[in-house]
């Protein structure tokens, strides 16, 4: 599986996380603004679906870079947060009846969520969250190893879910992890003729820092 070991280990730290508090208070809650900044491995789905009446089986691969988070806490246990990151590129390998093509993409997924923080208001060093919210996905710089032919991948809309902790290291700073999984559906076309839809649907990791201003 491209992403089970990811995901695992960040739900077992949030479970973790969840149960462990101490009495250091830290202001924690409605009119904070942050930041989370790391490094995100994007993890599309195993099978991405096929083009061409079924005759080419797409398959996308993961790829790491910069993530970072913009957030704004309106009430103690409920805020705002915007994913963006620097463009990630992704090799493609599309099998044609055995015969194997390589092309490549880069995108965008700027998402945005609403989130819950069950023990926000409260002196829990550890603070888990949930959230929900919608993706858009903007593709760029497509690539296929086809002699004069021109690969375009169509922008996506689709849902967003969001699961996440922050440890609390002082009143500013804290360590993060999160996984987003984000639903993108790409409709894929060759030399303007469609060639069907690519389902990447990727889970997102993200492990790093977070700064409250």
């Amino acid at each position: 599986m491209k992403k089970s070991s990811f995901s695992a280990l960040l739900v077992a730290g949030v479970i973790a996380g969840g149960l462990v508090t101490v009495n250091q208070a830290f202001a924690y809650g409605a009119g904070d603004i942050y930041t989370r900044v790391g490094i995100a491995k994007v993890a599309p789905k195993d099978s991405n679906g096929s083009l061409a009446d079924g005759t080419i089986d797409v398959d996308v691969k993961n790829e790491l870079g910069l993530a970072f988070t913009l957030g704004y806490r309106f009430h103690d246990k409920l805020g705002v947060e915007l994913l963006a990151a620097l463009p990630f590129e992704h090799e493609i390998d599309l099998d044609a009846a055995g015969t194997d093509i390589n092309a490549s993409t880069k995108h965008l997924p700027p998402t945005l969520t609403l989130q819950y923080y069950p023990l926000g208001g409260t002196d829990a060093r550890v603070q888990p969250y949930l959230g929900a919210g919608i993706n858009y996905t903007r593709f760029s710089d497509e690539e296929i190893g086809i002699d004069g032919a021109e690969l375009e991948l169509d922008s996506s809309w689709g849902a967003a879910g969001l699961i996440g902790v922050d440890l609390l290291i002082n009143d500013n700073w804290a360590l993060n992890a999160a996984a987003w999984y984000l639903d993108i559906d790409t409709d894929a076309s060759l030399g303007g003729n469609d060639l069907g839809t690519v389902n990447i649907d990727p889970i997102v990791v993200m492990g790093g820092i977070s700064y409250r201003f």
